[in-house]
């Protein structure tokens, strides 16, 4: 970004972005990083659970973006193995939750556009 007509880049770790922006994208882009986030804001869930909120993601792409938030700290992955079955939970960290304005913002406008630009249909 130019700032007083000088370039100002943001490093965080090893990676380089050229503006504030493209910091959020690197941690939220892709179909269904923010969907995660969305289903987690309120409680903790099982990888049986997400998957229930989300017919259309593959388990294999659900373990993806799973991954993916975890290793950018915006959700953490709980084990719990005293006994089988293991049992693993997914909740947000401080981190990701510092992210919970911008999701309900870009909620409130997706549910604006669907009643301005088409229409809400219930499905149940």
């Amino acid at each position: 970004m130019i700032i007083n007509d000088d370039e100002i880049l943001i490093k965080i770790e090893d990676k380089l972005f050229h503006c504030a922006m493209d910091v959020t994208m690197h941690f939220i882009s892709g179909k269904w990083k923010t969907v995660v986030l969305w289903y987690l804001r309120s409680d903790i869930r099982r990888f049986g659970e997400l998957k229930a909120r989300m017919p259309q993601i593959t388990e294999k792409m659900l373990s993806i973006q799973l991954k993916q938030l975890e290793k950018n700290g915006l959700i953490e992955r709980i084990v719990y193995s005293k006994k089988p079955p293991l049992k693993v939970e997914y909740a947000l960290t401080d981190f990701g939750r510092s992210l919970l304005p911008v999701i309900d913002e870009i909620a409130r406008w997706g549910r604006q556009t669907g009643k301005d630009k088409g229409e809400i249909v219930r499905v149940r």
